[in-house]
């Protein structure tokens, strides 16, 4: 029995394969089998439960790719009830002289007690309902349908740039981001799907229509002409059976109908009777002027004033119920900010230690951190954090968070040991439309700059956010512009965030691997306040000390000749000669580079070794500051490194003297440069022009 069971189980799956062709294999079969009455009251039974089905999951469903299927199962259900016709319009044909129950129960049933065996009734009756479903819901669902297709296609670019960004930022990796990509495509091909699958049905309430008139008009020709039957019996018999026939297709065509319109015009990753229940009765005021008009119109001499005054009690009811819960809702915080909190003597808990890298916020932002109404910001921190350890070579402190009330409220300020070290906007529930650089169009929103890096951008609603990335603009939520924002400080400032703590866990890490090498060089060789000191020589130079290991062993041959911080980082900046150059310019052979006047680097030679007699003066110090940011900056518009090529001696000094002018300027010795690559030079700072 068990071994039967998970025979069974393991089917499962092939079987739940095999549904959707054999389904349609019997739906055609229908059209050409002759079918009992029984069998067509059990199958118009199964069509009108499928729909029903269908509906309710579409009411359920919280994502529009949640029921991708959605256009087939359109496709499936339609041809069904076109099978059903088929076979129900032989069944009325044949044997339609012998009475109403020619084709079964089910449509007998649908003839008499829904239009009361009246044949005007019933031809009414259906009119209206194909109405309904040709004109209202199909077309409107069609029209959003293909609205949808439309914009989803438009936004695909801007979608994927977003996506991007966010990758780039840290907040998803690689696999998340192919999932979105995915989605992304799915979401547009899903909209073109339904666009075109809106025909199935508009095409069905015709055919509808089609079929209930050649039915009518056969079946009476037969009746009279094959049969002998009077013209009133066979319009009886006929015309009811084939009004009955149309009406037991339409009631579930107009339920798919609804059930698409469902599915085409949610907003949100809400289920619709949730999203419709806290929207449309979360008011009490509505609530409560509903019941005042309600109340008067039930007060008006001649009207019914029994269902009118019902109606505005209930109303004003559950108008008093809604501002009680909010009441109490709001009174909870104020009566717990109001308990007195027992008095204590000071102590030692009572000094806060500064936090390494710390987030405070506006209350306007704190919906951004708290998970229980949506925010996502914590997990994006992680995944920065995470980016940063996997590029960078270390695992930085932890992000701590917190409110600030005397901030405004849709602020955020970035903290490095109590010192404010970036700062920005961010407004939930809107996004930011950053622009490239190249593009014109002025959006409708609040203009302003991305706190990153700069550039020019604007905030604006959910509702431009499609038009904004058709046009180009990298759109990002509020919570990714805060991520970025804090990937960047940290980018920027890794050198501080590299304290004692952080360099002893990173050797403990690496001695998991390499357990002789760091037992030989620290503290034997290189204490770890000297370590500390290489390593965050190397990050104020954006190096990355992914590679400790070799790191490790430049010190270990170069400590026995110099204990000085400043020798040992040139040490090893020498041996991450290669490492260095494929981070800026990549698997390129030939470097672009910029380079001093020969005159003014030998007067730069005199000046900024350690043993120089003459300083530099201030002034040809600041002309030479002014000049390598604009060549910096003429070099990265060409698409290439800004890269500054000097003698070892003065490397370390000229990069200190232009850091603050031209922080984006890499400066690198003769030495660093791998033997495997030429250079060429593309400007000399100091020439005449």
């Amino acid at each position: 029995m068990t071994t039967a069971a998970t025979d069974w189980r393991g089917r499962l799956p092939e079987l739940r394969a095999l549904a959707a062709p054999l389904l349609i294999v019997l739906i055609l079969a229908m059209m050409l089998v002759p079918l009992p009455p029984l069998v067509l009251d059990l199958l118009f039974s199964f069509n009108i439960a499928m729909s029903l089905v269908v509906l309710i999951v579409a009411s359920y469903t919280r994502r529009t790719l949640d029921f991708a299927s959605f256009p087939s199962v359109l496709l499936v259900t339609t041809l069904l009830r076109l099978g059903l016709n088929v076979a129900s319009t032989r069944a009325v044909l044949l044997n339609g002289h012998t009475g109403t129950g020619a084709a079964g129960q089910v449509i007998e049933s649908f003839a008499h007690f829904l239009i009361g065996g009246s044949l005007a009734v019933g031809i009414v009756v259906f009119a209206i309902l194909t109405i309904i479903n040709f004109v209202v819901v199909t077309k409107g669902a069609g029209r959003i349908a293909e609205v949808s297709a439309r914009f989803a296609l438009d936004a695909m670019p801007g979608k994927q740039m977003a996506i991007d960004a966010d990758m780039a930022s840290g907040s998803i990796d690689e696999k998340e981001a192919r999932r979105r990509r995915n989605e992304v495509t799915q979401e547009a091909e899903f909209y073109g799907s339904m666009d075109g699958a809106s025909k199935f049905v508009r095409g069905d309430a015709i055919a509808g229509i089609l079929i209930l008139f050649i039915n009518m008009l056969g079946g009476l020709a037969i009746g009279v002409w094959q049969h002998g039957l009077p013209l009133a019996q066979a319009a009886n018999n006929y015309v009811l059976l084939a009004i009955g026939d149309g009406l037991v297709a339409q009631v579930p065509s107009l339920v798919i109908s609804v059930a698409a319109g469902l599915v085409v015009s949610r907003v949100g990753e809400e289920d619709i009777g949730r999203q419709i229940g806290v929207q449309l009765f979360s008011i009490p005021r509505a609530l409560g002027l509903a019941a005042g008009v309600l109340a008067l119109l039930g007060l008006i001499p001649g009207m019914p004033h029994l269902p009118f005054l019902l109606l505005a009690a209930v109303f004003g009811w559950a108008a008093w119920m809604l501002s009680q819960v909010r009441a109490r809702a709001a009174a909870a915080p104020a009566e717990a900010a109001a308990t007195p909190a027992p008095r204590t003597d000071a102590s030692w808990d009572d000094v806060a230690p500064v936090d390494a890298l710390g987030l405070e916020v506006g209350y306007r932002i704190i919906a951004l951190v708290d998970t229980n109404q949506g925010g996502d910001l914590l997990q994006r921190i992680k995944g920065v954090r995470k980016k940063f350890a996997a590029e960078v070579g270390f695992l930085p402190p932890a992000v701590h968070i917190r409110d600030n009330l005397d901030l405004h409220p849709a602020s955020y300020r970035i903290l490095l040991r109590g010192v404010v070290v970036g700062e920005g906007q961010a407004f939930s529930g809107m996004f930011l439309a950053i622009n490239p650089g190249h593009l014109s169009l002025v959006l409708p929103g609040t203009a302003t700059r991305d706190p990153a890096f700069g550039l020019q951008a604007t905030w604006v609603e959910a509702g431009v956010r499609e038009q904004a990335q058709a046009a180009g603009f990298t759109v990002v939520d509020a919570a990714t512009v805060v991520a970025t924002h804090l990937n960047h400080v940290m980018q920027t400032h890794a050198a501080a965030l590299l304290g004692r703590t952080e360099v002893q866990e990173l050797l403990n890490h690496v001695k998991r691997h390499a357990p002789e090498l760091v037992d030989e060089t620290v503290p034997k060789l290189v204490p770890v306040t000297l370590l500390q000191k290489v390593l965050r020589n190397l990050l104020e130079e954006s190096v990355h000390i992914r590679d400790l290991p070799g790191i490790l062993e430049r010190l270990a041959e170069s400590a026995d000749g110099s204990q000085d911080a400043a020798t040992l980082t040139r040490e090893v900046r020498i041996g991450l000669a290669s490492a260095i150059v494929q981070a800026l310019y990549g698997p390129v052979q030939e470097l672009g580079v910029l380079a001093v006047e020969p005159g003014l680097e030998q007067l730069l030679m005199q000046s900024l070794v350690p043993e120089a007699q003459v300083p530099l003066d201030p002034q040809l110090g600041q002309l030479l500051a002014d000049q390598a940011a604009q060549a910096a900056q003429a070099q990265e518009e060409a698409g290439l490194p800004a890269c500054l090529l000097v003698p070892d001696r003065i490397r370390a000094p000229l990069a200190r003297l232009l850091r603050r002018k031209a922080p984006r300027l890499h400066v690198l010795a003769h030495s660093e440069i791998p033997r495997t690559h030429s250079i060429q030079i593309h400007h000399l700072i100091g020439a005449a022009s």
